[in-house]
């Protein structure tokens, strides 16, 4: 909250106290008479016997209220009367006439006029409708630095509070950036010892928020989706080099030790009341089961296998597929998508599957945007076709 200045309190409180009262009569009588009635209370009177005098003296000085004759020669009192309130909104207005017309009154008083009074008047009059007047504008600038001031409470806590916002927005998205950088370089300590690269990673996450985006989740999960999906193998890093790294295809025993690992990650992250890391083991308990029941670790089927796990089944295996691996080249879109088809109701689930496939100008913007790096692809290549006995 900002603090009025000393001289912004200064100025207010001469506005406040102001007692100078400006009298406008071309009758020269009626402004002294005037005059004499209110100096002895303790108000400083000037006076001008038309309106151009007046408005000299209002440019000149500072007044709190003026009494104006209505009948003068030149500009009229009400001419005037309009240019005082409209030009000096802290200063009160009386007008003085000698005819006793409510039309005239009530144009007056509408005009924003404080008072009205009929010559010829009695002291006590004037002096009540003075005080009164005064009284009256005391109360009306009070209140409107009463609600400059509020209004300017408003703005200062208002801009504060978006400054908060901002600054939380801000804590918040870098913990954000900080908890999904934590968690992909956790991925792919795992995945790095089965020749996966953060690419994979990125693309696996981006194709899993893309499936649950397009099937109607809610920006939050499909959001959250997307940061635990990178999880979802990170129980590789309790499976033995031997078994994990081998080259040729499994015997029955090894097949077994690998299916451990969805176990591993499902201990790993279970028994967090973190939302995220809920999601994150329940992707690496079920993401190898398959709709047909003859998955792992548990045999689930259909949708009794989470949401959660179908979606990452799906990305998983379209990036597998689509990417260079050191025991198979990469195939191109529509090899995978036909083999993944030849899966549908079987390994996948029907309807996120196809729902997935409706999606391949976002899948390749995904693909494109995070390939993966020249080197890479070449010592996968290379490792292929060594592999193969050929020439690289």
């Amino acid at each position: 909250m900002s603090i009025p200045s000393v001289t912004e309190v200064t100025t207010q409180q001469a506005i406040l106290e102001n007692r100078n009262i400006l009298i406008v009569d071309d009758e020269e009588p009626i402004r002294r008479l005037l005059g004499y009635l209110l100096e002895p209370h303790g108000y400083k009177v000037a006076l001008a016997g038309e309106a151009r005098e007046a408005r000299q003296r209002m440019e000149s000085g500072s007044y709190a209220l003026v009494l104006c004759d209505v009948n003068m020669p030149g500009e009229s009192g009400m001419d005037l009367i309009r240019h005082i309130l409209t030009q000096y909104p802290s200063t009160a207005v009386i007008m003085i006439t000698g005819l006793d017309s409510p039309v005239l009154a009530n144009a007056a008083l509408d005009m924003g006029a404080f008072g009205y009074v009929i010559k010829p008047f009695e002291a006590n009059e004037v002096l009540i409708n003075v005080a009164n007047a005064l009284r009256r504008r005391k109360l009306e600038i009070e209140n409107a630095m009463h609600r400059e001031n509020l209004e300017e409470v408003v703005r200062t806590r208002t801009i504060a509070l978006q400054q908060a916002l901002e600054w939380l927005e801000r804590s918040e998205k870098e913990l954000r950036l900080s908890r999904e950088e934590t968690i992909q370089r956790l991925a792919i300590a795992a995945e790095y010892r089965d020749s996966s690269t953060a690419q994979h990673i990125q693309r696996m996450s981006h194709y899993c928020e893309l499936l649950a985006r397009r099937y109607g989740l809610s920006p939050e999960r499909c959001d959250l989706i997307r940061t635990a999906s990178p999880m979802h193998d990170i129980g590789k890093i309790g499976t033995p080099d031997h078994v994990l790294l081998k080259p040729g295809k499994f015997t029955p025993e090894e097949f077994k030790v690998i299916t451990q690992h969805t176990e591993i990650g499902y201990r790993i992250l279970a028994g967090s009341d973190s939302e995220l890391l809920k999601v994150a083991a329940l992707i690496a308990w079920t993401h190898h089961e398959r709709f047909d029941g003859t998955g792992y670790p548990r045999g689930l089927k259909g949708e009794t296998i989470p949401l959660e796990g179908r979606i990452t089944a799906i990305a998983d295996n379209f990036d597998a597929l689509t990417t260079q691996r050191v025991y198979k080249p990469a195939y191109d879109f529509d090899h995978a998508k036909e083999l993944m088809l030849k899966e549908r109701g079987k390994h996948f689930d029907p309807e996120l599957l196809d729902i997935f496939f409706d999606s391949m100008e976002e899948i390749t913007r995904i693909y494109d945007q995070f390939a993966d790096p020249t080197w890479l692809s070449t010592s996968r290549h290379r490792a292929i076709t060594q592999d193969q006995g050929e020439v690289a």
